[in-house]
Formats: structure tokens, sequence, C-alpha cells
């Protein structure tokens, strides 16, 4: 007995091979369009949709396959008397397999020139229409929308001549997958409000991770399709195992404290927060100065550089026991040192997409939890100097970078910089004299001329006495307190330049 196979895709890898089997095991081949022409082109017999619906294809191909002769064939239940005689009564054929993939939409807007209309085009009606159609009715369809499940469909079809409801049950979530998938990806790109009624995100399994944050907890890394390449989800590792849940957490940490600098700079990330930042004139001195900032913490951290790793730079890196280095490019000189060390992944990462805009997504118990990333920077601020001395050119210097680098600590955060490097950093501390201690404990004496920047106003003027007992000379602080002014007094008490910038960078 002869059974109907329905296979139209838009990708048509392993389509000629899979429709060759089905011909072999008695399917007649329902096809339209491009796959049709393959088909015939290359001998495999097929019957065209519009021979079965008595309906030319019209709209310019738009409407082909919207018609009760095919989705009756569909949605009709196999070993439904009544079902039968209506199908009978219309002369409509059961349809055993549907294969079908959907118009490239992604692809289309992925394009630089993409235009609206083109973007409108390929948005595919009839196929996702024919996939619901056949999912839903997976007691007896089997529905295939992703080439690497021919196999595994052919293989059952030959060994038992069906496949089994536990296959067509998983092809047929997967298929729900698919199209709700390809639904937000249209609506996303449709969509105008910043924060629509409903919000649907679409993201495409990476890979399975061995455990999560703690070997007990399981994980997986999950990647944007559309977006900035500026991610560990589109890196290019170069050389070592693979990345860890708590890997990809610090990695990307440093990535967003590197973005920040124009120069050479070089991050150490320990369990999100800096460790230590570095400026300099080439990328080798802004690497030495965020190791001295903190030659303890950085054993076992990750590190994010904003140039190429050079061969210098390469040999100081693989002195010490590091996780992972992030960078846009490694010279060969610089990959043969670091690769004879076997544990140690390399990253590489296209860093001339770096400044996108994006949403941060924070997931709590039945929610998220959406806002825009903290993109506010020293040059947006409205700065304003709030004691009776002004900052002089190095304290400018090392208040910018402090500010650079206090947004991406963790709150409350203190930061003590120079004018190239960090010198402490305190953070996630409940309250902010806590978090001063620790990171001018950290500066020590070099605490003496260097500035402190903190994530948010002070409440009270014990910052500033602590700050002042240390030998730090300039902050920078948001301002905003009901009791600036004390803070302001005790500044002015001690000769220290303080500046407000009107903006807080809280970081939960």
């Amino acid at each position: 007995m002869t059974k109907r196979a329905l296979i139209s895709v838009s990708n048509k890898d392993g389509i000629l091979e899979f429709a060759k089997e089905l011909v072999a095991l008695n399917y007649e081949i329902l096809s339209t369009g491009g796959t049709k022409k393959m088909l015939q082109e290359n001998n495999v017999p097929v019957t065209a949709v519009d021979e079965v619906t008595k309906f030319p294809e019209i709209l310019d191909g738009r409407v082909k396959t919207l018609n009760p002769m095919i989705h009756g064939g569909l949605l009709g239940k196999f070993d439904d008397p009544s079902h039968q005689a209506q199908m009978n009564e219309h002369g409509i054929e059961p349809i055993e397999i549907v294969c079908v993939n959907l118009y490239p939409f992604v692809e289309t807007i992925s394009k630089p020139d993409v235009t609206w209309d083109d973007a409108i085009e390929n948005i595919d009606i009839g196929g996702p229409t024919m996939l619901r159609s056949a999912a839903k009715n997976h007691q007896y369809v089997t529905v295939i929308v992703d080439s690497n499940d021919y196999a595994h469909v052919l293989e059952e079809l030959k060994g038992q001549g069906s496949t089994t409801i536990e296959t067509r049950r998983r092809l047929a979530a997967k298929v729900f997958r698919h199209t709700a998938a390809y639904d937000s990806y249209i609506s996303n790109y449709l969509t105008e409000e910043e924060f629509p009624e409903n919000l649907t995100m679409t993201y495409e399994l990476k890979q399975t991770l061995r455990y999560g944050e703690n070997p007990h907890q399981k994980a997986a890394f999950y990647q944007k399709r559309l977006g900035s390449d500026f991610s560990l989800a589109f890196a290019t590792q170069l050389h070592g195992k693979e990345l860890s849940y708590n890997n990809i957490q610090d990695g990307n940490a440093a990535l967003q404290i590197v973005k920040e600098f124009d120069m050479p700079a070089a991050v150490a990330v320990k369990h999100m927060n800096p460790c230590g930042v570095g400026t300099g004139a080439g990328i080798e001195e802004a690497f030495d100065k965020a190791y001295e900032a903190d030659p303890t913490s950085i054993f076992g951290g990750i590190i994010a550089l904003n140039r190429e790793v050079d061969l210098a730079t390469a040999k100081k890196l693989s002195e010490i026991f590091l996780e992972i280095i992030i960078a846009p490019s490694f010279t060969e000189e610089a990959l043969e040192i670091l690769t004879k060390k076997k544990n140690i992944r390399l990253m590489t990462i296209n860093f001339s997409q770096e400044k996108q805009d994006q949403f941060k997504v924070v997931s709590v118990e039945g929610g998220l939890l959406v806002q825009e990333d903290d993109k506010f920077g020293f040059a947006d601020a409205d700065i304003k100097v709030a004691t009776d001395r002004e900052p002089t050119e190095e304290e400018w210097k090392a208040l910018k970078l402090g500010w650079a680098v206090v947004k991406h600590v963790k709150s409350n955060a203190i930061v003590v910089t120079d004018t190239q490097m960090t010198l402490g950093v305190g953070a996630g501390q409940m309250n902010r004299v806590g978090a001063a201690k620790i990171a001018l404990d950290q500066a020590g004496e070099k605490a003496k001329g260097a500035a402190l920047a903190s994530d948010a106003f002070f409440p009270m003027s014990d910052t500033v006495e602590a700050a002042a007992a240390a030998g730090i000379t300039a902050i920078i602080q948001p301002g905003g307190s009901i009791k600036d002014q004390d803070s302001i007094d005790k500044a002015n008490e001690y000769g220290i330049a303080m500046v407000f910038t009107g903006v807080r960078h809280f970081k939960h």
C-alpha cells in the first residue's frame, strides 16, 4: 500500500537521500516549489501539491498548501470512523510523514542591507501551519523539522514499518519549540515597544555543561542567534577544556569591564568581581598593572584583554595559573607558549561589536527581571565638583578609571585607583564603610595620593573619614544623600577633592 509523505524544505541538506529512501519504502512524495524541482531534477518521483488540491499556487506562492485536501490529510484521525468517512467523502488521503522547514526569516533579517519588504516576504505561513497540524496529530503523523532526525526516522521505518509513538511525540515537541522560536524572532523584529505586554525570547542550545555553580546542579549554556558577537556565546575557543558554568559567568563579567576602555586594558576577575584592572601604553603594560593590583587573587582567575596577546604578554600569562584568557586575537608565538598549558581556555571574541545596546535578563522565582545594560559612563555624567578644591589632572585620570570599574563591582562597592590601575576593591558588603575598609586595606600605602570611587552616595561622612585616614586625595561618588553636606564638609576638612556624578551604579 502506498503511503504519502509531504516534503517542502528551504534547507535541503540531506533531503534528496531521505526522499529516495522514502520512495524505496513505497511512499508517494508530495512537494512544492524549489523542493519539487530539485527532486524531479534528481529523478525522484514527485506529485505536485496542486495536483492534490486541484488548485494552483497563487499570490506569488503565498497560497499553495493552505487547503483542506492537505490539512485534512494531516489532521484526520486514521482510526476514527467519523474522520475516515468524511475523508472518503471528500477524497482526502492521509499524509503519514511531513518534512518541512521554514522560510529563512532569521537569515534574511541578519543581512546588513535587508529591507522591510524582504523581511515580510520571508515570514512563512503555510510551513508553520503544516507543521503544527502534523504535530497536533502526532498520534498518527511523523513530523520532521530537523535534518538530524532523518536517519532515526528511516531506521524505524525500515525496522518496523512505522515510527514509534515515543519518536512521534518527541518530534512533535521539537516542532512546537521550533515554530515558537520562529514566531518569537518575527514578533521581536516587528515589535517597537521597549517592554511589550508579552516578552518572548529565543535562545539556542550551545552546550550542556558538566554541572552548574556546584557539582549537584545541572546546567546548560544557551546563546542568542541574533545580537552582538561580543559574547562568550559566540567566542572561538582555540585551546583548553570546556567552559564551566562559573567560567562563563566570570568571563562575561570580565568582558563587561574591559569593554569600558579604548586604551589597552587588562581585567582580572574572580567570582564575578574584578580583582585587578590595569591600563597602559600597550597590552603587556596593562597586564602588568592588572597583575600588580592583586597578585594573590588573580590565581585561578579569568583574564580579558582588549588587544592582541603578543609573545611578551603570553610569557607572563603562562607563569600564572589562569582559567581563561580572552582577547581579540593571539599571535602565533603567543599561542605556542600558552597552548603548552593543557587546560587553560584561550578564547577570541569579536571586539568590533562590543558596544551594542543590550538588555539584561535575570530570573527570579516565577518571573524575569529585564533592564537596560548600565551604559552610563563618565562622559555621560553631569560632573560637579562638590568641594572647595578641584581635582588635579592626575586625580581626574584616577577618578575616571575608578568610575569605569566601580559600576562592575557588586554593591556596596568601593574601588581605589591611581591613574593606571586598581589598588583596592571592596565588593558586596552590607555597608559602605565595610566595603571601603576592604578596598583601603588592600591598597595599603598605595592609597596615599590615590582616588576612591563609590557606586552610591555616602549616607554619612564616615567613608570620607576612612578615606582621609588612608591618604586618599580625591573621591568620586553619585551624591544625592540628605547628608551630602556632612561628607562635603569632611572632605574640605582634609583637603580632599570630591566630585558628584548624579548617577549611581548599584550592581546586585
